[in-house]
């Protein structure tokens, strides 16, 4: 790699003079580590938004449950305190559970707020 050289101008300023190649490799790097810091901003700002399972929901999954159930157990809620505060019917939770059928996005939205949690976990 040559070495690179540097004219001084008349007003005292430094100028730095590259070959093209060696140009062109900077530019490329400062593009890269442009693209990382925006990808690693993303990431932040997503990561800043999500909420986490709590870790009892999480062993439960792990265990097998729904995600429904697991919240609900955690929440100390029985199926049938669930489906009289969302307005349905037992035996529906019950399927949701074991996810013999699925809620619509409004169903969804009850159950998470019977159980004090973001919709998007639910959905």
């Amino acid at each position: 790699m040559p070495e690179p050289q540097i004219i001084h101008t008349a007003s005292g300023e430094e100028l730095v003079v590259l070959p093209r190649a060696e140009y062109e490799a900077l530019i490329a790097r400062a593009e890269a580590a442009l693209e990382d810091a925006e990808d690693v901003a993303i990431y932040d700002a997503r990561k800043a938004q999500a909420v986490a399972l709590p870790p009892e929901v999480s062993a439960a999954m792990l265990r097998g449950d729904s995600l429904l159930r697991a919240v609900r157990r955690w929440r100390g809620l029985s199926q049938a305190e669930v489906a009289r505060q969302a307005g349905l019917a037992q035996g529906f939770i019950s399927d949701l559970e074991q996810k013999r059928r699925s809620g619509t996005e409004g169903t969804l939205e009850k159950l998470a707020g019977v159980l004090d949690v973001p919709a998007d976990w639910l959905g």
